[in-house]
């Protein structure tokens, strides 16, 4: 139940602040006065979506908060549990509607999205307006009320997972049969691939090895060349760099003689001749080393031909031709073991199928009772909302078959959706003589908003929603009928909290508690701003809803007579 909302910055609203009770509480005031405002509000602490245009003008945000008392063991309170909220405290929802930073949703003074929102405020109200009137004229909407009417919601849930379950399977084995069509063509591609890279058994680093083999085989004659002459500079010729060292040596030691400072000098000149002598030996070794062998350059030639066409292939280095080798391996594994998988997926289709055809077709029967209670039942209280000789009837039509539809996705020829295997269609006729037509075809506003208002005494027995608003119930209506809308509403806030926005006092007389929402101009600036009527200003304002603004005294004794029955 809706215990107080408090709204700031929003659209005319300045600020404002209202406390609501239980039963049937009256909204009334002049067009524009700001009703659709509060209404707006209330939606949007249910989850509705936020602009920014809501802001008032000249403030950067808007603020609203509602606080609500819960039952203790409803779903309301399993749900706060459920996501880690006290469901013994009252419920508090703010919302911040910011021009520029983003809008911020608070449960319980902890900072909440958007989408658990929705989730905790399902069943919290219900708001029946202008979109509510449009949505009852589609007809996906009348499957759902005729479900919650029947009480068929657990298995409706039950029947969208086991759907849910199936869709994806489907998908999954529509891959493997066409994977499994060109099954020979792919087996035979993946074949030639790992034969090919199998049959050249590329080694890491071979490429670069070669690479450099090959190199020094291109030019060994030079190599041979710069090496032999080297080790004659260095020893093997007249006048060797080795003999020039030990000419100096020889020099240098007989100079120690007289400073043994020089004799120090000759002593690492001799081991530069060691270290010389050792070069030239290695430069020897290497020598012996060098080939000539253009067979072998030849050989190296195509092995790098083969390898780099297995690197342009397949990756660019031989570390990816190792990838695309296990990779293929891989893909030869499960492509061979595709009979398998199809036959594994086709099992659990069999089972899932079986348990979504027998759940839709039990839905389908409880729809079919539920739907002939219920066309009773709108008809009894459209009789009570003075539309006498009405007549109701659910129909119920299965979903034709499509051809491409699942065979995992049919119940004989009808196809099953997450909804079960039908369609239903509320279809009415106003008056006697007159054909059954859709829902839709209702042109009066009146005999619209009666329809509406019978839905929701229905669903108000069965359903567990504490709150129900109700806006543009009296479109169309007058008179003798008003009073009667008056009386029913009257009746179901007896169980709910019913909060009712109206012009016409044959509604207004009836609640229990009323407000007048007005809106004026102070400094430049619109306000709308709310009062709770006192008994003689409720005769004032039922007075107003009955002439106009210029109140007589024969207005006022029709509302005190009005009140008074």
């Amino acid at each position: 139940m809706l215990k107080e909302l408090s709204i700031r910055n929003f659209a005319i609203i300045d600020d404002l602040k209202i406390n609501f009770s239980a039963g049937l509480t009256i909204l009334s005031g002049e067009t524009g006065a700001g009703k659709s405002i509060i209404l707006n509000a209330v939606n949007l602490l249910l989850g509705s979506r936020a602009s920014a245009d809501l802001v008032r003008t000249g403030a950067e945000t808007a603020e609203l908060e509602g606080r609500f008392q819960i039952l203790q063991t409803g779903t309301i309170a399993e749900s706060l549990s459920a996501h880690g909220y006290d469901p013994a405290e009252a419920l508090l929802i703010r919302r911040i509607i910011s021009r520029s930073d983003g809008n911020r949703v608070y449960i319980n003074g902890r900072l909440a999205t958007i989408g658990l929102l929705n989730t905790i405020t399902e069943n919290l109200a219900s708001i029946s307006g202008q979109h509510a009137h449009q949505g009852l004229l589609k007809e996906e909407q009348h499957l759902l009320i005729l479900d919650r009417f029947g009480g068929l919601m657990a298995l409706r849930q039950q029947t969208h997972d086991n759907y849910h379950q199936i869709l994806p399977l489907v998908e999954k084995l529509n891959r493997l049969n066409t994977l499994r069509q060109r099954q020979a063509e792919h087996i035979e591609l993946l074949s030639f691939q790992k034969k090919e890279i199998m049959a050249a058994n590329p080694i890491l680093q071979e490429d670069t090895e070669l690479e450099n083999e090959r190199l020094r085989l291109r030019n060994a004659e030079t190599l041979y060349q710069t090496v032999y002459s080297s080790i004659e500079e260095l020893y093997g010729a007249s006048g060797s760099v080795i003999e020039r060292i030990l000419e100096v040596k020889k020099n240098l030691t007989n100079a120690g003689r007289i400073d043994s400072q020089l004799a120090a000098k000759a002593d690492s000149l001799g081991t530069a001749v060691y270290q010389i002598e050792d070069l030239a030996e290695e430069l020897r070794s290497y020598l012996n080393l060098i080939e000539m062998d253009e067979k072998r350059l030849e050989t190296i030639e195509e092995r790098l031909d083969t390898l780099n066409k297995l690197k342009r292939k397949y990756g660019g280095s031989i570390e990816a031709v190792s990838f695309q080798l296990e990779t293929i391996e891989q893909e030869l594994s499960k492509v061979e073991n595709i009979s398998e998988q199809i036959k594994e997926v086709e099992d659990k289709l069999k089972k899932l199928h079986a348990q979504l055809k027998r759940k839709s077709m039990q839905l389908s029967k409880k729809r079919k009772k539920a739907a002939e209670i219920f066309a009773l039942k709108v008809v009894e209280e459209l009789d009570s909302l003075n539309m006498p000789h009405t007549d109701f009837k659910v129909i119920l039509r299965p979903i034709a078959t499509k051809e491409k539809t699942s065979s995992y996705l049919k119940s004989d020829r009808h196809t099953i959706t997450e909804t079960g295997v039908d369609r239903a269609t509320f279809m009415i006729a106003p008056n006697p003589g007159e054909e059954l037509k859709p829902l839709a075809g209702i042109a009066s506003g009146g005999e619209l908003s009666r329809v509406v208002l019978a839905l929701k005494a229905i669903l108000a027995e069965t359903g567990a929603v504490e709150t129900i608003v109700f806006d543009e119930v009296d479109a169309g209506i007058g008179g003798v009928t008003a009073e009667v809308v008056g009386r029913k509403l009257y009746e179901l806030a007896r169980h709910h909290q019913i909060i009712c926005i109206t012009h016409l006092p044959q509604i207004a007389k009836f609640g229990e508690c009323h407000f007048r929402i007005t809106k004026h101009v102070n400094t430049g600036r619109t306000r709308t701003a709310i009062q709770p009527l006192s008994k003689e200003d409720r005769h004032r304002e039922i007075a107003r809803m009955l002439g106009g603004e210029k109140i007589t005294q024969t207005t006022l004794d029709h509302a005190r007579e009005l009140l008074e029955k």
